[in-house]
């Protein structure tokens, strides 16, 4: 279903997060080390989402020579709120109305960081159903995540990506075993709609997190053992991608699903690992989640699988923060740049969240596919390490809190 991808990497303003940790007084690591990132991606005062959607669904349609009429659907996943009426989608029908295209079904989705992988589902479904017309479905994730100054600030980021949806994909979905969890719950929201700046509560999300996490594995692994009739654990996972905030979080959920294969008594969890888990046996869920023991020695254990599984997808979001509804596949676009050459015929596994809160695990099987919807070609045109090159790197982080002065001050009067 997939057939290519296009990220804005390379357009953005980054600060680095060193030069954060000196500028805000913090130990040297703390947010290198302690939250796993290298960069943060920021709007300058004449970007946003829409000029970054723009942005990338224009080069998209030109790189893979897209006629625009060719599109049928477009489905916008974002979390930033520009305007409470007007959506994201209305101002990128401008690309496809010079064309002369107006018949486009799609408008945006929004849950936190959910609205992409929601967006996704909607263009899916259509080319799955018998509305589908025989054109292209087109997705686009596109947020700016910013924070007030405090904890969380080293969390933001910024980004947009589009993705072309359409039959003969060489990423292609796995269905039957897509799982969902959702919930009601406050672990992060905008309740003043004149303020870029969430309300967080850190601990709390990062538990609905997990929650959510462990939810949604249990339900996909009873799906795929009822269809297929064999145990499911991470071995029959090539590569697992994360939503993600930070890089340390990603490395909680790893462990986490790890851990779950330790509480069925999964092939994947060796005899060693086995003994040293099991104190941590007994444990309530509640009990597990707070566990910092469970959560370095499960960390501990998972890491050699990690490296091979989950590494390959930290590249851009280590490089570019939290993207919102974009982290899910730009981590997936990094899988498919570092490891092209090897993923035909692999599973990936993905876990979408956003607060308040949805999720939903689901896999996609890949194949070489034929050009330009090659998986060398999306490799080739997505040209990751080109664009963090072309960057512009600012090292002072005085700059990154003038432009979030900017953007909070132009909050609410487009």
């Amino acid at each position: 279903m997939l057939l290519d991808s296009e990220l804005n990497a390379d357009a953005l303003n980054y600060w680095l997060q060193e030069a954060l940790e000196v500028h805000d007084g913090a130990s040297k690591g703390k947010y290198t080390i302690g939250l796993g990132q290298d960069c943060m991606a920021f709007c300058s005062e004449v970007e946003d989402v829409i000029s970054m959607s723009l942005t990338v669904v224009k080069s998209l349609l030109e790189k893979y020579h897209i006629d625009p009429k060719l599109i049928g659907r477009l489905e916008v996943g974002s979390e930033t709120v520009i305007d409470k009426s007007k959506s994201i989608k209305t101002w990128l029908m401008q690309i496809f109305e010079e064309s002369g295209n107006t018949d486009i079904e799609g408008v945006d989705s929004s849950n936190a960081c959910y609205g992409g992988t929601a967006a996704l589902l909607n263009c899916v479904n259509w080319v799955e159903s018998r509305c589908w017309d025989g054109r292209y479905g087109l997705v686009v994730c596109t947020d700016s995540a910013v924070y007030a100054e405090g904890p969380a600030r080293p969390t933001g980021g910024a980004a947009a990506i589009a993705m072309l949806i359409g039959p003969n994909a060489p990423i292609s979905f796995e269905s039957k075993y897509r799982a969902s969890h959702m919930a009601h719950v406050y672990d992060f929201y905008k309740p003043d709609l004149a303020s870029e700046y969430p309300v967080v509560d850190g601990k709390l999300s990062q538990t609905c997190y997990l929650m959510a996490l462990d939810s949604c594995y249990r339900q996909y692994c009873a799906k795929y053992e009822k269809l297929v009739g064999e145990q499911f654990s991470i071995s029959d996972a090539d590569y697992c991608v994360f939503h993600s905030p930070y890089n340390k979080l990603v490395q909680k959920s790893f462990a986490r699903l790890y851990f779950n294969d330790f509480m069925r008594n999964c092939s994947s969890v060796d005899n060693d690992a086995k003994e040293k888990l099991q104190p941590f046996a007994n444990l309530t869920s509640e009990e597990s989640y707070q566990s910092r023991d469970l959560e370095k020695g499960s960390q501990q254990l998972a890491k050699h699988l990690y490296d091979i599984k989950v590494q390959p997808s930290t590249l851009l979001p280590k490089q570019i923060g939290n993207m919102y509804t974009a982290s899910l596949y730009a981590a997936l676009a990094s899988v498919i740049y570092n490891k092209h050459a090897s993923l035909s015929g692999q599973r990936i596994v993905m876990f979408s969240y956003g607060s308040g809160l949805t999720s939903t695990m689901f896999s996609f099987k890949l194949n070489e596919g034929q050009h330009p919807f090659s998986l060398t070609n999306i490799a080739s045109v997505l040209d990751v390490t080109a664009k963090l090159e072309s960057r512009h790197v600012k090292t002072c982080p005085g700059h990154y809190g003038d432009m979030s002065s900017i953007h909070q001050g132009n909050q609410g009067l487009c």
